[in-house]
């Protein structure tokens, strides 16, 4: 068995499709999804997480080496799309990046490295997943004023 960092979570189930999931931390989020076709549901559907765990993964090591970098980021968006197989089990074959970063002086040499490394070094989620999933990305700088 690999060693190294462990993460555990606890889901229970509230009825219908609906879980909370719990970290040991005691953070929590729902996971659900509609019963049928139109129906109202509450909370993330399990794609969608994947795709919040790729970006939120991916956003902290942009956003940390950009600060390591002694850039001035004010802001950091990133727009996800994931498309999954019509059959199933549905699994995600592309997932797209755009990143959106503000800031004071950005140097795009240094804000393409940021994700670069992320991408190909850091981000946990995207070594999972990247093997059966085509991971693409973009990025937009907004240069703001002093």
């Amino acid at each position: 068995m690999a060693e190294g960092r462990t993460s555990t979570v606890e889901l229970n189930w509230e009825g219908g499709f609906k879980f909370t999931s719990a970290d040991a931390n005691g953070h929590t989020i729902s996971v659900d999804a509609p019963q049928n076709d139109g129906d109202e549901f509450e909370g993330f559907r399990p794609c969608e997480l994947l795709l919040t765990s790729l970006a939120g993964c991916s956003g902290i090591d942009v956003a940390n080496i950009l600060t390591r970098q002694r850039q001035h980021v004010t802001g950091l968006e990133i727009k996800v799309k994931g498309t999954q197989l019509p059959d199933p089990p549905w699994a995600v074959a592309e997932i797209e990046l755009e990143y959106i970063i503000r800031g004071k002086n950005l140097r795009e040499k240094q804000v393409e490295r940021a994700i670069d490394l992320s991408e190909n070094k850091y981000c946990s989620v995207g070594a999972t997943i990247e093997g059966n999933t085509k991971i693409t990305s973009s990025f937009t700088i907004i240069q703001e004023e002093d």
